[in-house]
């Protein structure tokens, strides 16, 4: 840095500004520091300049898998728009793993970046780690939160869930619950939508899957288990409602290796749907009936109630902003 302020005649103070925010010296100041930027081909070490910050442009993000289209969605949109804010996105995955997410917790704090939106496992959560973080940067919560005061953004799961009962129960017969092992808040809170829904609308709730397994493999447990049951003599009803769309492709794999016709028409065995609107659910076959997340509002709300806590400026943000889902009918129910 001393080497090259001299180099293009500014001071040392002058460089370190630009650095941080181009549009903070002179026009003239800047113009002269970026032609000597393009004609040395220099390139300040980032990782060096924020030992002796307090505060970097860096936001950490971790999921806990980038395997997933859902995550991989979120976080492509979420980086998108930290660059457009001028902050340098750190994303890290916990892989389903206590330990890694402790882990990759550890690591984002020992960057020393602004702050972090994260998707923590839930149930796996190590709580105190977490808690650790928030306490020393700002922190947002997105698709899952833990318990406490951390803000969060994510899907309005009693809205979505009752959305999509009333129109199965609607369009044919009443739909039997294909539930996952609940890995986080959002798997209890379908459930109990679900469970609410039935009973409101006059139906008996019939719950179906086993949730013992601790696994994020919901295309695998789908699967086995819908392989499992028609082995066994059948299901309990001829439309299913699986808690998500990746637990829904196992579902309707099983179901098309017994030789069974997924759909709405009169002619088919078994309608299914699910939630999330994966971004492979438009293309199984036939398509997935689903309840769209706003992935769009999800990523924004996200990021900017995060920039709206890292201004420090007293604006209050909410504590939980869930969102509505919307109804996506494909030929699958």
């Amino acid at each position: 840095m001393d080497d090259f302020a001299r180099s293009c005649g500014v001071s040392r103070p002058t460089l370190s500004k630009y650095f941080d925010d181009p549009t903070s010296v002179k026009p003239a100041t800047r113009q002269r520091i970026e032609e000597a930027l393009r004609s040395s081909d220099y390139q300040p070490n980032l990782f060096a300049r924020n030992l002796n910050r307090k505060r970097t442009r860096s936001i950490g993000i971790m999921v806990p898998t980038v395997a997933d289209p859902f995550y991989s969605e979120m976080v492509s949109r979420i980086e998108l728009r930290l660059r457009d804010e001028g902050y340098w996105p750190i994303v890290i995955s916990s892989h389903g793993s206590r330990e890694l997410e402790v882990e990759a917790t550890r690591t984002i704090l020992s960057l020393k970046v602004s702050g972090a939106l994260i998707a923590p496992l839930g149930l796996r959560s190590d709580h105190r780690t977490l808690e650790k973080l928030t306490q020393a940067i700002p922190v947002v919560y997105f698709d899952t939160y833990l318990e406490g005061g951390t803000p969060f953004v994510g899907n309005n799961n009693a809205q979505s869930v009752s959305t999509i009962v009333e129109y199965l129960c609607r369009s044919g017969d009443a739909p039997v619950y294909f539930d996952i092992p609940h890995v986080n808040h959002n798997s209890p809170e379908r459930l109990k939508s679900y469970i609410a829904s039935m009973k409101r609308l006059g139906h008996e709730p019939v719950v179906i899957g086993n949730t013992d397994e601790y696994t994020w493999d919901f295309e695998r447990i789908g699967y086995e288990q819908m392989e499992k049951m028609l082995g066994n003599g059948g299901l309990s009803g001829k439309t299913i409602l699986c808690n998500n769309d990746r637990l829904a492709f196992g579902v309707m794999a099983a179901a098309y290796a017994q030789g069974l016709k997924v759909g709405r028409k009169a002619d088919c065995d078994l309608r299914v749907a699910a939630h999330d609107d994966h971004p492979l659910s438009r293309y199984t076959c036939p398509g997935l009936t689903t309840m769209a997340q706003d992935f769009a509002a999800m990523a924004g709300y996200s990021v900017e109630t995060l920039l709206a806590l890292l201004n420090e400026d007293g604006a209050e943000v909410a504590a939980k902003v869930n969102l509505d889902a919307t109804l996506v009918r494909r030929q699958s129910a």
